[in-house]
C-alpha cells in the first residue's frame, strides 16, 4: 500500500497573480499543516498583522518587502522566513507575487 500523498509540479503556476488585488488558495490541510497559496498583484499589500501559529513564508516569485517584527527586509524568489506565533508583519508586492505560507501546528 502506497502512502497518500500531494504533489504540485510548479507552484508558480497555481497562482498566477491577478492583475489587481490578492488572490488564495489553500493547497493543503490537516491537524499539522495548512499550505496557502498567494498570487498579488504588483503594489497589493496585507497589512500588519499577527498569526496564532507559528508559521513560514516562502517566495515562490517576484519581489516584495516584508516587515517583521521592528525590521524591515527585502524579499524575491527564493527568499525563506520562520515567524514565531505573535510576530508582527506584514508584505508589501513590489512584483506580481507568488507566495508560500505554510501555517504550522
Amino acid at each position: 500500500m502506497s502512502a497518500a500523498y500531494t504533489y504540485f509540479a510548479d507552484l508558480a503556476r497555481e497562482a498566477v497573480p491577478p492583475p489587481d488585488g490578492i488572490l488564495s488558495r489553500t493547497l493543503y490541510q490537516d491537524d499539522h499543516l495548512k499550505a496557502v497559496l498567494f498570487g498579488f498583484a504588483a503594489g497589493q499589500e496585507l497589512s500588519e498583522h499577527t498569526a496564532a501559529r507559528p508559521a513560514v513564508m516562502h517566495v515562490v516569485s517576484g519581489e516584495a518587502t516584508f516587515d517583521l517584527g521592528d525590521s524591515r527586509q527585502e524579499a524575491r524568489a527564493g527568499t525563506w522566513v520562520h515567524m514565531p506565533p505573535g510576530l508582527k508583519h506584514g508584505i508589501q508586492a513590489k512584483t506580481p507575487l507568488v507566495l508560500l505560507l505554510l501555517l504550522l501546528r
